[in-house]
């Protein structure tokens, strides 16, 4: 619907779609590790509760990005305002919430 972007708002557009992708991976990268590595720093309810927040907060990135990059191409095309970006609150409260989780872990672990 409606006219033709210019092709360097599309693809910007695109990148910043890419961008949100690597941030996903990475946070759900970040969920494995934690799992696989942290045995021995955390017990094992945190280091599974950082864990699924890690992953989840991925998932949820992932899909939130593709949602972002069809409501920025359709705003685009109508000459529409472009829509708030809900997914960047989403991910502050959930990296606030995993780092609060593993500073009062290290905090309570003593020397």
């Amino acid at each position: 619907m409606g006219s033709e972007p210019d092709p360097r708002f599309t693809l910007a557009n695109e990148r910043t779609f890419l961008a949100w992708i690597r941030t996903a991976l990475a946070l759900m990268a970040g969920g494995i590790a934690v799992e696989a590595f942290t045995s021995d720093i955390f017990a094992p309810a945190v280091r599974q509760s950082v864990a699924v927040l890690l992953l989840v907060l991925g998932m949820l990135l992932s899909g939130g990005a593709f949602v972002r990059w069809v409501g920025v191409e359709r705003a685009m095309r109508r000459q529409a305002p472009l829509p708030l970006p809900l997914i960047a609150p989403l991910l502050g409260m959930g990296g606030a919430v995993a780092a609060a989780v593993v500073a009062a872990v290290i905090l309570t672990r003593g020397p």
